[in-house]
């Protein structure tokens, strides 16, 4: 039978846990806390604690005080609104996927501000700041957010972490080409169809059934490709690729990429010095 002193500790606890809870989901983290406290007398007076999952700790240990600051293109066709470099878009969704609170600063790249270019001297995007620190480059970023966050993780198996690396270069060759016997379509038709094939033999994403950081790498560039070769070369994906088409409705649809990705208008503004040369 449990004494009056027990029952007042373990009410005091459980209410400390749903406060805690709910401290969290404001935060905007999906951790699951466990509410499987239970408590047994151990000699008499002190109290031992089971069942208590480990994504509390987790929790406890991801949460920063505040949000962290990013910094990315901010759009050139609409005032308030994220831009179309797919690097930064790369940057926000490692961070919506881990459920990590953000404070998106858009940079006007054509009117840098003098405070960016202090944290940024090539002025270039995306900037991150962790741990007290400005950090540029998707690469580094998003590495850094995997060690600090580990869950869920997102890391892909070096085996599989080339896999569609080659596809935005062989894109780019082909939007800026001005000859249609040159081969570039040829060569990002051949990367395109390794994709597929992967795709198909390891699917539905690069790494199997879960999205990884390869997916969150790929995916807006293949939004690129999809938008600006359909509107200057009136190009689209063959049906003969279906995996790689299906690849592409699945990322494309995720909650975290539609809150992510750029306008059409603006990735067609942002290709078009590449395509008129």
């Amino acid at each position: 039978m449990s004494t009056p002193g027990i029952q007042s500790t373990i009410s005091a606890t459980a209410t400390a846990a749903c406060a805690f809870s709910s401290t969290i989901k404001h935060l905007g983290f999906n951790f699951p806390v466990s509410r499987n406290f239970s408590f047994v007398a151990n000699n008499g007076s002190r109290l031992r604690r089971h069942g208590t999952k480990r994504n509390l700790t987790l929790a406890m240990s991801s949460s920063p005080s505040n949000p962290f600051e990013v910094c990315v293109k901010a759009s050139i066709t609409t005032p308030n609104r994220l831009g179309d470099c797919p690097f930064c878009q790369r940057v926000l969704l490692t961070m919506e996927e881990k459920h990590v609170p953000y404070d998106m600063k858009l940079i006007d790249l054509a009117n840098k501000p003098e405070w960016f270019l202090q944290i940024s001297p090539e002025g270039k995007v995306p900037v991150a700041r962790l741990d007290e620190k400005w950090i540029p480059d998707s690469d580094v970023i998003t590495q850094s957010l995997e060690e600090k966050f580990p869950e869920p993780p997102l890391r892909t198996p070096p085996e599989k972490a080339s896999v569609g690396s080659k596809i935005f270069s062989t894109f780019i060759g082909f939007l800026k080409s001005k000859d249609p016997n040159d081969g570039t379509e040829q060569a990002l038709l051949n990367e395109l169809s390794f994709f597929n094939n992967h795709i198909k033999e390891n699917g539905p994403f690069i790494n199997g059934r879960k999205v990884s950081s390869a997916d969150l790498s790929l995916g807006p560039k293949l939004y690129h490709l999809e938008i600006a070769l359909g509107h200057y070369k009136k190009w689209s994906v063959p049906d003969s690729l279906p995996h790689l088409k299906s690849y592409m409705e699945a990322i494309f649809s995720m909650d975290s990429f539609v809150k992510t990705r750029a306008l059409p208008e603006d990735v067609i503004a942002g290709w078009r010095p590449k395509v008129i040369g």
